[in-house]
């Protein structure tokens, strides 16, 4: 029996190595080289797609650090509340002198002056605070979560504050029910770390957290935190919407935003700075943020990065270059007179900011501070920076130009190997001013890739065909960076692909794509439509995101344009053929977004070592049906079929078909 187990696996591993040693195919003639990196992600910080969204941290404002400069109302309590069961008394304090940490300068001082228990309440007692999370705390019995807190015994002896996971009692008078606990003895007169685990007894959607002092006097109390110990490969992502991130098949991800990047409505002390983002949690400094709620950068430039490794992606980063957002605090309605410029004395912070950013990623943890500091956080080796992006979608003034030319020359000095991403500004359709001034910055500069944005009603995807007419010399890449449909029907999906289709057929101009926006938290949505929509406790799938997925899936190096012809065609109809020289796959795309079925004949004679079977996935539908929370009737269908060198095959009304054949 061992010899054939160690047969066994020695048969496996050969295979396995076989099969990541098999060599690139020689691609047929009559196919046009385009990228294979046209399917991306872009995540924004937007409708709380971050805290309380991909970020997996269960409470919110752990830090007290929410403020009414973020919103009205807010407080350094806001998420929070008093509790006093049994009737214990005392009072709460919001402080800033000698905390933890510069970055995270507000905390609370819990006064407790008595503790009592009335009633026989089951023991509970105490003064403290509760956090309802975000809607409630979602946690499953059996799993461990995190807790960690700072906390600081103001006036000695020994505290014992007691942490506690639960849910408040059935019916009035009751006592609340604790699905998980641990009390902490706490003596030092300094702020030191507390953490524990804590695991429930029972699946709970609406559980809290209370943090109860036991006796009386004074405690400190900051940075508190309850984080899944299940998080995506361990990185502090919550597990089921980074699976579904991973699911798209991305090539890259460009980060942070977007507007995030650059707000500055309220002037550059709140512009995203990737330095402030990097370290301990608890030396972070979060930022009110461009979309009117507070990023605690929890998720930052660490964690993004270290999600592009997990999933395989291009990290792109986007960094500010002294111009804000003439579009904040509504800057749009002023025609962009709300653009702040920093002065050009002070740029050479910002090219700093860059330069040091490709230390921190690429560097040498022997020879860079900035690469000790990635190694210091647990990743010595290099995340392989490649590509990095300058400005977001910025009015492009003769302000922006000076600026965006500085830092570019600077940084292509320092660094030629970086691949420099620009922007076309707001907007990016042939004839808009901002648009051709954008191009001709590239054009004059030699960018390698220019960021194009634009959100259009569903007729302009299903008829417009903008990158037929690129010029074809250009050095300048295209990068369409944020782009959509303005609905979520099945209808809006199909025209994106039939779009995705040009642009797969222009994959020599354009390099990559990202839909926008990522994800919106369910009840909190500063943009509509989003391609993932979640709670708490789930995420739904719109009809776009199937359609990224197959585009996602189906990369390849070589586009054949003359193999699929279809009947009768109109601008509802396209296709696409694409060839993967590295993994063997050949990929078949059609769309029909009509109300009338449609026939289309395949030649892929040149192919010649197509296997007779395939997997067939299928998008299909009303044109109105749409994905909620309450229901998902659009989901593609996938199947094992007989394919042939020579096929005729039947196009459902608004439907959108791929076949991926190995080779």
């Amino acid at each position: 029996m061992m010899n054939k187990r160690i047969f066994l696996a020695a048969f496996m591993l050969a295979a396995t190595v076989g099969l990541h040693a098999q060599k690139d195919m020689k691609a047929p003639a009559g196919g046009k080289p385009i990228s294979d990196e046209l399917i991306g992600i872009f995540f924004e910080d937007i409708s709380m797609a971050a805290d309380g969204g991909l970020y997996a941290e269960l409470l919110q404002n752990g830090g007290f650090e929410y403020s009414p400069t973020e919103r009205d109302g807010w407080g350094a309590g806001t998420a929070w509340r008093l509790v006093r069961p049994g009737h214990s008394l005392g009072h709460l304090e919001v402080r800033m002198d000698n905390p933890v940490h510069a970055n995270n300068p507000t905390y609370m001082r819990l006064h407790t002056e008595r503790v009592k228990e009335y009633y026989d309440y089951n023991g509970w007692k105490g003064f403290g605070l509760q956090n309802d999370g975000f809607d409630g705390i979602n946690v499953k019995a059996g799993q461990k979560y995190n807790f960690s807190a700072f906390f600081r015994n103001v006036d000695g002896g020994t505290k014992q504050v007691r942490v506690v996971l639960h849910v408040p009692g059935v019916h009035w008078g009751e006592p609340p029910v604790s699905l998980a606990d641990t009390t902490f003895e706490v003596k030092a007169q300094t702020w030191q770390k507390y953490t524990a685990v804590l695991t429930p007894t029972q699946d709970r959607m609406n559980a809290n957290l209370q943090i109860l002092v036991l006796n009386q006097g004074a405690l400190d109390v900051d940075v508190v935190s309850l984080m899944p110990e299940d998080t995506y490969k361990g990185h502090g992502l919550r597990k089921d919407l980074a699976e579904a991130l991973a699911d798209l098949h991305p090539r890259f991800m460009r980060f942070p935003g977007g507007c995030v990047v650059h707000g500055g409505g309220d002037g550059f002390w709140d512009t995203y700075r990737w330095k402030t983002t990097v370290g301990p949690k608890e030396q972070r400094k979060g930022l009110k943020n461009t979309w009117g709620y507070h990023q605690s950068m929890g998720l930052g430039y660490f964690e993004y990065f270290q999600f592009c490794e997990d999933l395989g992606m291009e990290p792109l980063p986007i960094l500010p270059c002294g111009v804000s957002c003439q579009g904040t605090n509504g800057g749009w309605g002023m025609r962009g007179q709300a653009q702040d410029v920093v002065p050009m004395s002070e740029m050479d912070e910002w090219v700093q900011d860059a330069l040091d950013l490709i230390e921190w990623a690429n560097g040498d943890p022997a020879t860079s501070k900035w690469a000790r500091l990635r190694a210091e956080a647990g990743h010595p080796a290099p995340f392989n920076l490649k590509y990095l992006g300058l400005g977001n979608e910025e009015k492009i003034s003769p302000e922006f130009c000076e600026r965006f030319k500085y830092m570019y020359t600077r940084i292509r000095e320092a660094h030629p190997e970086i691949v420099i991403v620009g922007t076309a500004g707001p907007g990016s359709h042939p004839g808009n001013g901002d648009f051709e001034a954008g191009w001709k910055l590239a054009e004059e500069l030699g960018v390698p890739i220019l960021d194009e944005h634009y959100y259009e009603p569903r007729e302009y995807f299903l008829h417009n065909r903008q990158y037929d007419n690129y010029p074809r010399d250009r050095k300048t890449k295209v990068y369409l960076g944020e782009y959509a449909a303005k609905d979520k029907k099945l209808i809006d999906a199909l025209a994106e692909g039939l779009y995705l289709l040009h642009v797969e057929r222009n994959g020599d101009v354009v390099a990559m794509t990202s839909y926008a926006p990522l994800f919106a938290r369910k009840g909190t949505n500063n943009w509509n439509p989003n391609l993932i929509y979640f709670d708490n406790h789930r995420p739904f799938l719109t009809c776009s995101y199937y359609v990224q997925q197959m585009f996602g899936q189906s990369a390849g190096q070589y586009y054949y344009g003359d193999c699929v012809t279809i009947a009768d065609a109109t601008d509802l109809q396209g296709a696409s053929v694409v060839l993967n020289t590295k993994t063997h796959q050949l990929f078949v795309k059609l769309c029909n977004a009509s109300a009338d079925a449609k026939k289309a004949t395949l030649d892929l004679s040149r192919f010649r070592s197509m296997k007779k079977e395939a997997q067939k996935t299928t998008l299909c539908g009303n044109p109105d049906d749409e994905n909620n929370f309450d229901a998902q009737p659009i989901a593609p269908k996938t199947e094992t079929v007989k394919v042939a060198k020579q096929m005729t095959l039947d196009l459902a009304p608004y439907s959108f078909t791929m076949f991926q054949i190995a080779l």
